[in-house]
């Protein structure tokens, strides 16, 4: 068989399918509908009303890298679950940090077990 350039195994243990990078489109289906919607992930409407507006005007600059403007409101330090966990408001803006799209993409692989999609 010709070996097709850029073209990798399936990065999901056991999966034969080939792919770009990553994993094949099956198996990254098949997370997407493990992880949950965002509004079952409790990012409901005072995440839209509350949390985020009010992140990204005390951040409007990216906290991490300082050079571009925040797109993505972050629970920081706990994470959203930490915080409803130990009964504090997670949609308080005070619980959160403004980042740009490379630094959010860049901490959620570093900080969340098995990064995303998990």
């Amino acid at each position: 068989m010709p070996r097709r350039t850029g073209w990798r195994v399936c990065s999901t243990p056991g999966c034969p399918e080939f792919c770009q990078g990553g994993r094949c489109e099956g198996c990254r289906s098949e997370a997407e509908q493990r992880r949950g919607s965002a509004r079952q992930r409790g990012y409901g409407r005072g995440h839209e009303t509350r949390f985020r507006p009010g992140v990204l005007a005390k951040h409007p600059t990216c906290v991490l890298c300082g050079q571009r403007p925040s797109v993505h409101a972050d629970h920081h330090p706990l994470s959203r679950r930490e915080l409803t966990d130990q009964g504090l408001d997670p949609n308080d803006p005070k619980h959160g940090r403004g980042l740009c799209g490379p630094c959010h993409s860049s901490e959620t692989a570093q900080h969340q077990p098995g990064g995303w999609h998990v």
